[in-house]
């Protein structure tokens, strides 16, 4: 959503960003002379127990409704659009066709996934609330103007099961900041890091996985599959391999206590997406942006969706289980620094990286968000 508004304000379009505060904003959103930010206060992060997810979720979403009304109606000046990311959808799709329609503003949704798909991670397929939370989306949707969707399958979904329309592919693209980093500040960083680490003298390969510790995001497979990996190469050698995962969220802790119970045996560049769709529709941004600072990714294979992002054996690896994932690593791994199969994938990416997301932008939501500006 800030690379929407940086985008809107570059096309000379006064932009009001209403969110959660949580991250710092992007330097371009936060000094723009267009762009004026209203950020309400953070949810708190906590892992609820299944019997008090809902109570608790709905506590959340009346407080969210309450504040969102007020920056509706009394705060902001009067929009020509207003567009919302779909999830959450849960106020924010009520409030926000209730406030284009008593403003006069046409609503467009960005879909980025299905909110009661997401909702079913917690509660379970079969409860009511997911069955009341799909009828909930399905009616809202149909009341926007127009409609983004980041990959054909979910937008076909939208269109053809929901009965949306006007539906538009926006692609997730990496931005211009990510980028390769160029020989002399790559080995500036690896020294940085092992030296933060107390690694001495010796260089792991490196795996990174972008993380917001969500449900989507399968992190027993990366346990397992490190399990495996030990297996798989006990008495033979094998370099260090060092997983950067980096992020906040409520499942961090507990993934920090079972990492620390593994055998801690010491794991060029890699990229890990554990993302595991819960509408088999959306795609992982993350992949986009690794992909972007030239990095391959062995991602966790949830359906045909995938193949829009990443190619299997071309721009990166894709796993279905914990085992393929540890052969991966040591297929590629095994003959480290030589990595004559990662470099093949990373030279892929490197050619499939042509598209930054604002080009992408210009092509796919300028002509549907400034329709009629």
């Amino acid at each position: 959503m800030q690379y929407h508004a940086e985008a809107l304000a570059a096309h000379h379009v006064d932009v009001d960003v209403v969110a959660c505060a949580g991250s710092a904003l992007h330097a371009e959103l936060r000094d723009h002379p267009r762009i004026t930010c209203h950020l309400l206060p953070p949810a708190r992060e906590r892992a609820w127990p299944r019997a008090l997810l809902l109570p608790a979720a709905a506590a959340r979403a009346v407080v969210q409704a309450l504040r969102l009304v007020w920056v509706f109606m009394v705060v902001l000046r009067k929009p020509d659009v207003i567009l919302v990311q779909s999830p959450p959808a849960i106020p924010t799709l009520l409030v926000t066709v209730a406030a284009a329609r008593l403003r006069g503003a046409r609503l467009v949704i960005d879909w980025h996934n299905l909110a009661w798909a997401v909702l079913a991670l917690g509660v379970g397929a079969r409860h009511p609330i997911v069955g009341l939370a799909r009828w909930y989306e399905r009616a809202l949707g149909r009341r926007a103007d127009a409609h983004l969707a980041v990959s054909d399958a979910l937008r076909e979904a939208l269109a053809q099961r929901w009965g949306l329309a006007p539906v538009t592919v926006l692609r997730d693209r990496p931005a211009a900041r990510f980028a390769p980093l160029a020989p002399e500040a790559r080995e500036s960083w690896r020294r940085r890091l092992a030296d933060t680490l107390g690694l001495d003298d010796r260089r792991p390969a490196i795996v990174v996985s972008p993380t917001s510790w969500t449900r989507d995001e399968d992190f027993d497979v990366l346990l397992e599959a490190v399990r495996r990996c030990e297996a798989l190469v006990a008495g033979r050698p094998f370099p260090d391999v060092l997983v950067l995962l980096t992020g906040r969220g409520a499942r961090r802790a507990g993934f920090e206590a079972a990492a620390a119970a593994l055998p801690g045996r010491r794991i060029p560049d890699l990229g890990l997406c554990l993302h595991r769709s819960a509408s088999g529709l959306d795609l992982p941004m993350k992949i986009a942006d690794m992909q972007g600072a030239g990095l391959p990714v062995c991602a966790l294979d949830y359906g045909p969706c995938l193949d829009e992002m990443l190619r299997h054996d071309d721009t990166g690896l894709r796993f279905a289980d914990a085992g393929a994932l540890a052969r991966q690593w040591v297929d590629l791994l095994a003959r480290f620094p030589a990595t004559p199969w990662l470099d093949r994938l990373r030279a892929n990416v490197l050619k499939a990286r042509e598209v930054t997301w604002r080009a992408g932008w210009d092509a796919e939501a300028r002509e549907v968000l400034l329709a009629h500006a």
